[in-house]
């Protein structure tokens, strides 16, 4: 007690130094005051402020922050919409002019958000009234850039910055909603049908493109195959024309009759025609006077002028 009584004043002073004393914590700047004006900020830690004169008038928080708005907007046609987003935002900078911005441009935290909504949901609404209901659900990333381009500016005033605007949900009317509903049906069964006829249309052209081709290539064999039917019996009756002038020059030097190849000729024809006929009905006269007489016309064509084929050689032959 004695002590005390003897040295009150170092108490006392002890008192007033540790007064002085104070911290702020990390994530925050203090703000000092004396008699209600700005003297300076403060950094997070272990601070010290003149005792009884100055005072920390505010401690403001550098650290990102985040709420959650639900408003109403109509559109140009009068349509209801209900949006419910989520701001990030957080003060620009730990600068001394920043944070004096922030400490005494609102009044509290609840005014400055207030005005921050109000501006973000009057930016919105202005936005939406030039557009029709069926505009709003492909603008979201327009009617963001839009807000996030007018607030900036008034947040840099204050101090803060907008980080992100999401608009989580639109939503309309239940009237609307099942209009939009029955459009898309509609507009569902409009492109399947259209894809429906586009199919059709394909495979229609395509299926006659390929019958086009089969016929097309069904003409080429059938020409290929009568040439070469041809090319056959071209080189049948030139390997025939060679074997029968050979066979009438024998029978010349024998003083035989080359009647008798034609005679050769005629019977083999009607067995051709008796083996190959595969049912057609061919009428010949086989009497002696029917036989003599295509005897004869057979001769007649022998007559026609002769050339260096052996063929025009066996006619030559079997004139002699």
């Amino acid at each position: 007690m004695e002590f005390i009584i003897s040295y009150w004043w170092l108490i006392l002073i002890l008192i007033i130094v540790f007064s002085g004393l104070f911290t702020i914590n990390q994530g925050y700047v203090g703000v000092i005051t004396m008699f209600g004006k700005y003297q300076r900020t403060v950094g997070p830690g272990l601070n010290i402020k003149v005792p009884v004169l100055e005072q920390v008038y505010k401690k403001v928080s550098i650290q990102n922050r985040s709420a959650e708005l639900e408003f109403q907007a109509v559109t140009q046609d009068q349509a209801n919409v209900y949006f419910k987003s989520m701001l990030l935002y957080s003060v620009q900078n730990s600068n001394e002019e920043t944070i004096k911005n922030v400490a005494f441009k609102f009044i509290s935290d609840r005014d400055f958000m207030q005005a921050l909504i109000r501006t973000i949901e009057g930016n919105i609404r202005s936005l939406v009234a030039t557009k029709k209901q069926y505009e709003i659900l492909g603008l979201r990333r327009e009617i963001v850039e839009y807000v996030k381009t007018e607030v900036d500016q008034s947040l840099e005033d204050w101090g803060y910055h907008l980080q992100d605007l999401q608009i989580t949900d639109i939503t309309f009317d239940k009237v609307i909603l099942d209009s939009m509903s029955k459009v898309v049906a509609s507009n569902n069964l409009k492109a399947a049908a259209e894809n429906e006829g586009q199919a059709l249309l394909i495979t229609k052209t395509k299926s006659a493109e390929a019958e086009g081709n089969a016929i097309k290539i069904a003409a080429e064999a059938e020409r290929e195959a009568a040439r070469l039917r041809g090319q056959g019996v071209a080189l049948f009756r030139h390997e025939v024309a060679i074997g029968m002038t050979e066979a009438a020059e024998q029978m010349k030097q024998a003083n035989l009759d080359t009647n008798v190849i034609l005679f050769s000729m005629w019977t083999e024809a009607i067995k051709n025609f008796a083996e190959y006929g595969r049912g057609n009905v061919i009428f010949l006269d086989g009497s002696a006077d029917g036989m003599e007489k295509t005897m004869k016309q057979i001769q007649a064509m022998m007559m026609k002028p002769a050339g260096s084929d052996p063929e025009i050689n066996l006619l030559k032959t079997l004139n002699k």
